[in-house]
This record gives C-alpha cells, sequence and structure tokens, in this order.
C-alpha cells in the first residue's frame, strides 16, 4: 500500500490520508523507531552525550508526526473508525513507551553519561537535557525489578485505554443530547444571533423550530439569556450530568480506575501519590505548596465570593423573587447584573468582534510586539474546509511557522479550545526546522444573515490560545523534547494567560474592535465599561477555579483506595468552595476531561499559578508600555524562544529581574487595594 504517511512529508498530506493508512503507519514507525534505540544501544563505543542522549532525542521522528497527525484529528475531526483505532494503538505505544524507558542496556548508557557529567562541557540547554532523559527513565521504572516492571507496562497500557474511553464518553454525551423547541416563547430573552443559530442547526437535522445542544455556542447563550427557568434547569443538568447516568456512557467506574492506577504506579516507582510524583517536575515541587498556594488564595478570595454571590442572591429575589440561586440561575442572573452595574453585555460588544477581525487583531498584536507578519495561504493541506492556513514571517521575512486555525464546532469534535502541534521545531544538521502549530476552538458560527460574532469572554480564549501559539511558533530550541511549550505545566499557561491582558488595552482594541457593519472602532467608554466590569463576580471566579484545584488534587493528593462513591468524594472536596446547594443529579469528576484525558491530574493548580506570573509580568509591561519593544523582546527571548531548556523560574527572573509577587493578581482582580 502506498502509505503517505510513511513517505517522508513536511506539511501533514491530509487530503491523502485515509483511516485504514494509520495502523500499518504506526506499526512501521514504531519498527522504524525500535531499530533507531537498538543502534544506539549496540554501539561498540563508549556512551556520549551525542551517541547516547541526543541520539535519543532525535530517535523516533516519524512516529511522532504520525502520531500528531493521528491524536490532533480524533480531537479536532474524529469518527467512530478512528475512535477504534485509538483504543488499539494508544496501549502499542504505551508499550513502547515502556519499551524505551524499561530498556536496561539503554538506561546504563545513559547512566553512564549522567554519573560523568561533571567531566562533560556541557551547555546549559544539554545540561536540562541529560538531566531530563535520565528522569525520564528513573521516575518511569528504569530501577525496578522485573516482576514490578512487568506491572507498570500493565498500569500504562489499561491507563492509555481508559482515557480515551472517558474521552469517548464525553464526546457521545455532547452529541446525543438536544433540546428541540418548538414554541418560539421557549426562546425568550435569547439574542437574534442565538436564535438564528439554533433555528440553523435545528435545519441541519431536518427539524423544524430550534435546536440547543451542550456545545457551548448553543449552552452558554442560553444559560445566559433564557428566561425560561424550567428549560435552563433541563440543559444545566444535562450538561453536568455528563458520564453520570448510570449507562453505558457512565464513566464513575473509569475515574475510581484512573485515579487508583495512578497511584498504585507512584508507588511503585517510590512516591507517595500521583501527586508527588507529577509535581517532583514542576514549579511547585510538592503537593504541601500546591495546597498553601490554593488555601492562601482562597482565604483571599472567599470573603469577595461570599459577598458577590449575596449581592447576586439578592438582586435574583429583587427581580424575581427567586429564595434560592441555583447553577442554573447563575449566569443569567450574573449577566442580568453585570448590565445593570456596568450597562454592558455581550450583545453590545458582539458586533465590534467579528471572527475575522478577531483573528487579524491578535496577528496584529504579535506583529508590534514581536515582529511577526502572517500571510493567509490557500496551498495548504487541511483536515477540514473549516481551517484556515497561514505562513508566519518575521520582519527579516525569515520563515517562522505555519499556522492551522480551526474555529467552529461540528460533530466530530471535542469541546473546548486548545493549541498543539503537527510538527515541532528543532536544530539539525544545522538547519533550523520550524514548528506548525494549530489553535482549535469552538465559536459560533456564521449564519445566513450574520458573520461569526465572538463574545468577549471568546476574544478571551481566542487569544489565550494563541499565547499557546506563540511559544510553539517562536520557540528556538536545539532539541525537540525541549522546544516551545515542552515545559513544567504550571509554567506552560504563562505565555497564552499573559496575551488575554492586551484583550483589555485600549491600544490594542483599536486595532481590530471595529463595528462589523459600520467600521466604527469601539467607542472608548465601552472599552472603559469593559475594564471596570473585569472584576465583576471575580471572588466567585476564583473560587470557582480553586474548586476545581482542590478536587483534582483530592483524587492524586491522597490514597483514593477508599473512594467508592465518586459523588461523596467530590461533595466532600468542594465542602469550602460551595455557594449554590448542590445538584444530586450532576457530578464534576465524571466530565473532568483536564484532569482524566488531558494532562493536567495534580496540575489545575497551574492555571491559578500561572495567573501569579502573568500578572505579575504585565505589570512589567504596564510599567513600561503595553507595546513596549524592549520588554517584549525580553519575554520573547527569555520566556517565549527559550522552551524547556532551562528551569523556569530562571528564565522569569532573566526576564523580571526578581521572582514573581502574588500582590498583581491580588489587585488586579480586585481582591485587595491598589497599593500607590
Amino acid at each position: 500500500m502506498n502509505n503517505p504517511l510513511l513517505s517522508p512529508f513536511d506539511i501533514a498530506p491530509f487530503s491523502k490520508i485515509r483511516n485504514e493508512h494509520f495502523k500499518p503507519a504506526f506499526f512501521k514507525a514504531i519498527e522504524m523507531a525500535r531499530a533507531e534505540i537498538d543502534a544506539i544501544t549496540s554501539n561498540i563505543e563508549a556512551p556520549t552525550f551525542e551517541n547516547t542522549i541526543e541520539a535519543l532525542d532525535f530517535s523516533g521522528q516519524q512516529l511522532d508526526r504520525i502520531s500528531s497527525v493521528f491524536f490532533n484529528l480524533n480531537s479536532a475531526e474524529t469518527n467512530e473508525e478512528i475512535q477504534k483505532i485509538a483504543q488499539e494503538v494508544s496501549p502499542l505505544l504505551s508499550e513502547f513507551g515502556n519499551d524505551i524507558t524499561l530498556n536496561e542496556e539503554l538506561f546504563k548508557r545513559i547512566k553512564l553519561v549522567y554519573d560523568g557529567k561533571d567531566s562533560l562541557d556541557l551547555t546549559v540547554e544539554q545540561e536540562t537535557l541529560l538531566d531530563k532523559k535520565y528522569k525520564s527513565f528513573s521516575r518511569n521504572g528504569a530501577n525496578l525489578d522485573e516482576g514490578k516492571k512487568k506491572r507498570l507496562r500493565e498500569i500504562d497500557a489499561e491507563s492509555a485505554k481508559l482515557k480515551l474511553t472517558f474521552g469517548e464518553n464525553i464526546l457521545a454525551e455532547t452529541n446525543k443530547y438536544q433540546m428541540h423547541l418548538t414554541n418560539e416563547a421557549d426562546l425568550d430573552g435569547l439574542p437574534d444571533g442565538a436564535k438564528e443559530a439554533a433555528a440553523q442547526l435545528a435545519k441541519s437535522k431536518e427539524l423544524k423550530g430550534w435546536l440547543i445542544t451542550l456545545d457551548y455556542p448553543s449552552y452558554i447563550p442560553f444559560m445566559k439569556y433564557a428566561t425560561n427557568r424550567e428549560l435552563r434547569k433541563e440543559l444545566s443538568l444535562a450538561f453536568g450530568s455528563k458520564g453520570f447516568k448510570g449507562d453505558e456512557l457512565d464513566n464513575q467506574e473509569n475515574v475510581i480506575k484512573i485515579a487508583n492506577l495512578r497511584h498504585e504506579r507512584a508507588n511503585l516507582l517510590g512516591y507517595k501519590t500521583h501527586a508527588h510524583f507529577v509535581l517532583e517536575e514542576r514549579m511547585a515541587k510538592t503537593p504541601e505548596k500546591v495546597y498553601d498556594f490554593l488555601n492562601e488564595l482562597l482565604e483571599k478570595a472567599k470573603p469577595a465570593a461570599e459577598r458577590e454571590f449575596k449581592q447576586l442572591q439578592d438582586y435574583a429575589k429583587e427581580l424575581d423573587g427567586i429564595d434560592q440561586l441555583q447553577k442554573w440561575d447563575g449566569s443569567f442572573y450574573s449577566e442580568k447584573l453585570k448590565q445593570k452595574l456596568f450597562d454592558l453585555d455581550d450583545e453590545k460588544l458582539k458586533p465590534y468582534f467579528k471572527l475575522e477581525n478577531v483573528i487579524t487583531g491578535v496577528f496584529k498584536v504579535a506583529e508590534k510586539l514581536y515582529g511577526l507578519n502572517f500571510k493567509e495561504v490557500f496551498d495548504i493541506d487541511k483536515y477540514h474546509e473549516d481551517v484556515k492556513t497561514y505562513r508566519i514571517y518575521d520582519k527579516k521575512g525569515d520563515f517562522i511557522s505555519l499556522f492551522y486555525a480551526d474555529f467552529h464546532p461540528r460533530p466530530g469534535k471535542r469541546g473546548g479550545a486548545w493549541m498543539t502541534s503537527y510538527k515541532t521545531q528543532y536544530v539539525q544538521n544545522g538547519n533550523n526546522i520550524r514548528p506548525h502549530i494549530s489553535n482549535v476552538c469552538n465559536f459560533t458560527k456564521p449564519t445566513e444573515s450574520k458573520p461569526s460574532l465572538l463574545t468577549f469572554n471568546e476574544v478571551t480564549t481566542l487569544f489565550h490560545e494563541f499565547g499557546h501559539g506563540l511559544h510553539g511558533m517562536l520557540a528556538n530550541t536545539i532539541y525537540p523534547s525541549l522546544s516551545g511549550t515542552s515545559v513544567y505545566w504550571d509554567f506552560v499557561e504563562l505565555p497564552s494567560q499573559i496575551l488575554e491582558n492586551w484583550c483589555y488595552e485600549k491600544e490594542a482594541l483599536e486595532l481590530f474592535a471595529t463595528h462589523y457593519k459600520t467600521g466604527e472602532v469601539i467607542p472608548m467608554e465601552l472599552v472603559q465599561k469593559i475594564k471596570e466590569s473585569s472584576t465583576f463576580q471575580e471572588g466567585m471566579a476564583t473560587l470557582r477555579q480553586l474548586s476545581f484545584g482542590l478536587l483534582d488534587m483530592s483524587w492524586h493528593g491522597a490514597d483514593p483506595s477508599n473512594i467508592k462513591d465518586v459523588k461523596a468524594h467530590e461533595t466532600k472536596a468542594f465542602k469550602g468552595t460551595n455557594l449554590y446547594p448542590d445538584t444530586p443529579e450532576t457530578c464534576m469528576s465524571t466530565a473532568f476531561a483536564h484532569i482524566f484525558q488531558g494532562g493536567y491530574s495534580s496540575g489545575y493548580y497551574s492555571y491559578k499559578w500561572a495567573e501569579v506570573l502573568d500578572a505579575d509580568a504585565f505589570a512589567y509591561f504596564k510599567e513600561k508600555g503595553v507595546f513596549n519593544k524592549e520588554v517584549a523582546t525580553k519575554f520573547k527571548e527569555n520566556i517565549l524562544s527559550k522552551g524547556g531548556t532551562e528551569d523556569p523560574m530562571e528564565l522569569y527572573k532573566r526576564f523580571r529581574g526578581a521572582e514573581p509577587k502574588i500582590e498583581p493578581l491580588l489587585e488586579r482582580a480586585g481582591l485587595i487595594k491598589k497599593v500607590v
């Protein structure tokens, strides 16, 4: 078979790839990667940094490319056949990974280089790579006896399958539910754009009336604007009960199994819990430090959150006589209260945030900060017609990166927003191999009468993911495993979260926030209101984020073997952060994809941790000017281009001149008064 995945390719050849190509490609690429490992271990020369550590980092490149294409498609354009292949190849890849990290001959060579590192004249990046390679073996069982190695392999294979099943169940639940409305009165309160999108969705399914789904562009406007409280309740319970219905898509058993396998794995490797294992390779270092961090913020945020919740409750009672606010009331009354306090709502803002203009805007911000030029091109192979493709150049005209932008929901695409890559940056044989980066989001599609107009929250989401994108695009390291976003997990959100700050700045908004009909630049009083409202209910928002971080730590920071009831465990974990009454029908854990499917286990605190970094870093920009070239260059050279080549705190201090302080975050969130 002529398999496009096994021919050398630079740009992913999507149009040539068929589902039947994947399995043979994986089998062959694993075989090729094994041969490269064998070449390292059978080398009769004494182990050196070059013939062992470097050779290992550059091995398996074809397998990496095939994996990135396949698993990105499994997230952005999947189908039952791809999901089935994922279930078959994930354990194979897990087994191959184990074959490397449990390869005694390979580890012997690495250990010899590692033990003699003081006599080697290594660069900082080479030292980091050596340390990382050694730890990737020692932390993955290289020092275990044969019996324990065998069990480790079993755990990894089972975990890989469970994670996939968890994600497939969530996607199936999301696609399965639909609220079909035929009475227009049920849409009361919804903006025209949301109504039109619901009508268009119904029409696409050959239904009369309107269709509301659990996809964010459909779900969020309904929860925020629909006056029918019973329908909001129905939708909220459907959203909150994903994976928690006791049917074939139930995730309760998967959650308990995943948590227990992770704990057993950590114990095998000599760690007290999964969190102890994970956090050794994070800026936070220990579970105790994470708990201290979360609890310090909780102490600061909780009084503000309780005040805000009382204000919201009083407002709902005054407006509609509601005695007890429920989860399905939160967005609705928050939006109404925000409009009352700031005379500002998404519907006033959306006309200024046409998707194409926001894309142009984030490009202009990147151009002013980092000297990048973006050119849309139409000769790049795509996996779906919605995807836009760009080539990026620096001001000298040198090629920097390829960029894929995929912004609308569809049945084969998981919810949420993320950045990923199809090709990593590295330097080999004197050539700087440039990356191929992708942003994937789920924004409302254009309708027959309106373009895709974003809420302000969606604007910040686009900037956030593009911040991750810049981390990948501007990578400039030697080794692929240290490139771009290959950094400590609690550092990876700094480039994304800092870019969100520009969405609130007049100088940035003037570049792109123009009315889609009139071309009028967003009025400055609206910009002022955006800034004033940015701390609205920040205490409640902080409490919500902290509750997710504490839930994550409750699953991974202690022995989970006594957890028999997922809901009871979760209720206990949420005890100190609850504002709304509990709903017995819903459960967060069974759809908490970040920690049970993605890479955020023992790491959800990272969002808040990175907010401390981003608030402190942006305070530096504010001090010197939000488009100050000197500060931007320091950020690019010390953070964006360096990847994981050095300890992140060292990189941060080189950019900022000091360790980050928590005060800028607390001030920005309105949780403490700014000291002048």
